[in-house]
């Protein structure tokens, strides 16, 4: 076996005149005539030429004429310098070519189901995933999984620095609630008895804490029995970190140094010392939502009063009657096209996604020596409210304003940020603006549940109230924030955490208003309870998401393709066709019977 002595990547000038091996795949042929031929070869570390020629050995010859794409290769071979004239500036390995003195065939290959692409494979979603293996050995997608290996060992590299340890907690455990539906895993050895698969290591890392191990860090693998979207899978990678005797400044000081670093080292891309920290009110208000894109600015304002003084009846009693107005300033970028009435439409479509019922728009026009409003609704304003509202949202000839008006204040915020997303993508105000890290902070702790007419963990149950909201837990829940922080990257949150609770009275106050009675919180969450009548210190945490990271990083709209192994939308691997039907004898050995009418 020709076994290779180096990655192609490294046939450099500096090796010009020296014999070198190279294994790989045959990227593609070129025949030139007079026995000439050229032979790209691939490995994961880039593309290299190699040259047969008629000086060649005849085996080689011979071996060349036989070879097809997808063919895995060894090439022996002495590294030429190529003229000035014939380098390839757009190739790694440009200014060389291997000239070939053996060649051996290591495997052939049959008619492929697509083509190896230089950049991502352009074949259907289901086509790629059935046959993983070859869209791996496309140029992106082994441009992904190398990043994603360079990332993890930045983080590793980091916070072994900062003197955290890396734990494994265990990945078949309790099954306990926390949100997702939990993925079962039924017990050979006790009969009607299930293990879950962790949605995430909270509970562990957090008896890491009671344990003394002060900071904890895992590459954890997660899995919740959740519909598949772009940016979310059956089973993904969170970094999980916890760290004793630590509050929140803490953990958000450590997360802007650690990417400070990681960035750098893995994209050269200088962050901040310090990301931008907006509470969860201003940020809904702001951008009608808690993840907002800072990569543009574009902002909500309100548009309450405005109604109130209008004609506009239908809107003006929704705010009248305690509801909500947002608007958004949509600016004319391009003077020589003016917004159609479709085109505003278009937007306001988006707010009827979140079962909008009052929405229009407002155009500013030319009118004499100023601007006047037009749209159906401009009737509705006088002269003066109509250059009051064009000087309160600097109005320029052409730009426009999207209103929305409904009873509930968050949803009058997430229909006016649907708006304002759609707007920064179809704008193109996003592209080119690199990586815009914010924090959100204090989130309410409890959100109320109207269908089943009890309050609900915001996050988790296991998060601190801020102290100075400590006396609203048993007069108004509602008023509770939390001791919360979300990290925002782009337009996606990228990690979620909280200071946690570390003392059973406050915990079992948590359960107790989150409709959890203490015999069901004991059968839930006993042993954590028991484990902090030990000496339970402070601690705080953190979970950023691998997956989703580097999906941004690498200008990715899809987790899966930065997921070696992914499921499609269907939760469904087209690869090895799981989930599969298993044999009565595993059912039997597991103590299961499958309805005969569900099985068909």
């Amino acid at each position: 076996m020709l076994k290779r002595t180096i990655y192609v990547s490294e046939a450099q000038a500096n090796l010009a005149g020296k014999e070198v091996i190279v294994n790989g795949w045959v990227h593609r042929i070129r025949e030139h005539g007079e026995g000439l031929t050229f032979i790209n070869v691939r490995d994961r570390s880039g593309v290299v030429q190699v040259i047969v020629n008629d000086k060649s050995p005849s085996q080689v010859r011979q071996t060349a004429k036989g070879l097809k794409n997808e063919y895995c290769i060894g090439v022996r071979g002495i590294v030429r310098k190529r003229d000035d004239s014939l380098i390839n500036k757009d190739m790694i390995t440009g200014e060389v070519e291997i000239e070939a003195s053996e060649i051996e065939v290591f495997s052939t290959c049959d008619t492929l189901p697509f083509a190896i692409s230089d950049d991502k494979t352009q074949a259907k979603e289901d086509l790629r995933l059935k046959y993983r293996y070859l869209d791996l050995r496309s140029g992106k997608m082994k441009d992904n999984l190398i990043l994603r290996t360079r990332f993890v060992t930045a983080i590793r590299k980091h916070l072994d620095s900062k003197g955290f340890l890396e734990i494994e907690t265990p990945t078949l455990i309790r099954s306990t609630p926390e949100g997702a539906r939990d993925f079962l895993v039924p017990s050979r050895l006790y009969e009607g008895k299930f293990y879950s698969l962790p949605q995430s290591p909270q509970l562990y890392k957090q008896l890491l804490m009671v344990s003394g191990l002060d900071r904890y860090y895992q590459v954890a693998r997660c899995y919740r029995d959740e519909d598949a979207r772009g940016d979310r899978q059956l089973e993904f990678t969170q970094l999980d970190l916890e760290m004793s005797f630590a509050d929140r400044e803490d953990v958000l000081s450590l997360m802007e140094g650690l990417f400070k670093d990681v960035f750098k080292e893995v994209v050269n891309y200088d962050l901040p010392d310090k990301f931008v920290r907006i509470p969860y009110a201003d940020a809904m208000n702001s951008y009608g939502c808690d993840k907002p894109d800072l990569r543009f600015d574009c902002r909500i304002s309100d548009f309450s009063e405005e109604l109130k003084a209008s004609s506009f009846e239908k809107a003006k009693a929704v705010v009248c009657n305690g509801g909500f107005a947002k608007a958004i300033r949509l600016p004319l970028l391009d003077k020589s096209k003016p917004y159609s009435r479709k085109q505003l439409e278009e937007y306001l479509e988006e707010a009827k996604i979140y079962k909008n019922k009052t929405g229009f728009f407002l155009k500013a026009e030319k009118e004499g020596n100023g601007l006047a409003l037009s749209g159906s609704a401009a009737k509705f304003f006088d002269a003066g409210q109509q250059a009051a509202i064009i000087s309160k949202f600097a109005l320029e000839e052409g730009d426009a304003l999207l209103v929305v008006a409904d009873e509930k204040w968050k949803a009058a915020c997430a229909q006016a940020g649907s708006m304002r997303s759609r707007m920064g993508a179809q704008l193109g105000l996003t592209q080119g603006k690199g990586f815009a890290f914010c924090w959100i902070v204090d989130f309410p702790l409890f959100s109320y549940n109207e269908e089943l007419g009890h309050w609900e963990a915001e996050h988790h149950m296991f998060s601190r109230p801020k102290k100075e909201h400590m006396e609203y837990l048993d007069t108004d829940p509602g008023k509770v924030l939390g001791d919360l922080y979300d990290l925002v990257l782009n337009g996606y949150e990228v990690a979620s955490g909280s200071v946690r609770i570390n003392e059973i009275e406050l915990q079992e106050k948590i359960f107790e208003i989150c409709n959890y009675s203490k015999e069901r919180a004991q059968k839930a969450f006993g042993f954590l309870l028991e484990a902090f009548r030990y000496g339970a210190p402070p601690h705080a945490g953190i979970a950023p998401g691998i997956d989703r990271m580097c999906m941004i990083i690498q200008n990715e709209t899809s987790i899966k393709e930065v997921i070696a192994f992914p499921k499609n939308t269907f939760a469904v691997s087209p690869m090895d066709e799981s989930p599969s039907e298993v044999s009565e004898e595993q059912l039997r050995e597991l103590h299961l019977i499958i309805d005969a009418k569900e099985r068909k």
